[in-house]
């Protein structure tokens, strides 16, 4: 095994930014199909790689599964009510069958486990490849819980200089570590997730009340919980307590894939993939 860094892609997280927030459409040479999708995702993955990973990593792209916040819901019916899938936001799901045939023709890979979510299928990976430097390409800010001094959040839609997120910078903007994510969020919400939050109870106040590496379980007794936003949380906490267990990655994700410590394949301009897969 080598040391190549292991970049692992929330694959539906950049096909959705490659989808919507793209510079411009992409569309087939008789306009009659809209490859903005594929043709993105490949662009902003190739960009980043290029620019942002010095070492030629090892790539392992991980989709959501069809029913990977099936759990979830279970536990709370809310979870990720607001997104909403209508004919605009399934286009990103449209082109994945072709993101995947291309990842394939350039033999890079991918993993989609059908009850488990992308957070928890990068979690295990991040846990089983211990020791090595590990990148997560995503804007969601959840996998801010798995930073160490050896895992970044690699989120290219932030300015240059700004884009890995190592502890250092989960501290400073927002006043927790990494390893008190789940509880600062559990108190101050997720809208992205529809995880309400405590009502009142907003990051400043999250940050304060979690100081000193406190965790949820040390506030009932921590003389914290004064006041009437303390009592929110009081008369909240079985269900923030809730919330932070959805908030929680999973580590245990029977992932069939392993990473194998050497460098995936350069992958070619997007053009050159799109054309590859007889789209044009």
């Amino acid at each position: 095994m080598t040391d190549a860094p292991l970049l692992l892609v929330d694959g539906h997280n950049l096909v959705w930014r490659a989808a919507f927030g793209f510079p411009a459409p992409i569309y087939s040479r008789d306009k009659t199909r809209d490859l903005t999708g594929v043709f993105g995702f490949f662009a902003l993955l190739r960009v980043a790689i290029r620019d942002e990973i010095p070492d030629p990593p090892e790539v392992i792209v991980v989709f959501d599964g069809e029913y990977g916040s099936a759990a979830r819901k279970e536990t709370d019916p809310s979870y990720k009510a607001n997104r909403v899938a209508d004919e605009t936001m399934l286009k990103p799901i449209r082109a994945l069958p072709d993101i995947k045939r291309g990842l394939d023709a350039y033999g890079i890979a991918w993993t989609e486990i059908d009850d488990a979510e992308a957070d928890d299928t990068i979690a295990t990976l991040v846990h089983r490849a211990s020791g090595r430097t590990r990148l997560i390409m995503s804007a969601d800010r959840d996998f801010y819980q798995l930073v160490t001094a050896d895992v970044r959040v690699l989120n290219t839609v932030m300015h240059p200089g700004k884009r890995h997120i190592g502890p250092g910078e989960v501290i400073e903007r927002y006043g927790v570590t990494p390893a008190q994510w789940p509880c600062f969020r559990a108190l101050c919400g997720d809208p992205s997730d529809s995880i309400p939050g405590v009502h009142g109870i907003g990051q400043v106040t999250a940050a304060r009340l979690l100081a000193d590496g406190l965790a949820l379980d040390d506030l009932p007794n921590s003389g914290r919980l004064s006041g009437a936003k303390g009592q929110r949380v009081r008369d909240a906490f079985e269900q923030v307590m809730a919330w932070r267990e959805m908030i929680r990655a999973r580590i245990d994700v029977p992932v069939p894939c392993r990473p194998s410590g050497n460098p995936s394949p350069v992958l070619p301009a997007p053009a050159e993939v799109v054309e590859k897969l007889g789209l044009w």
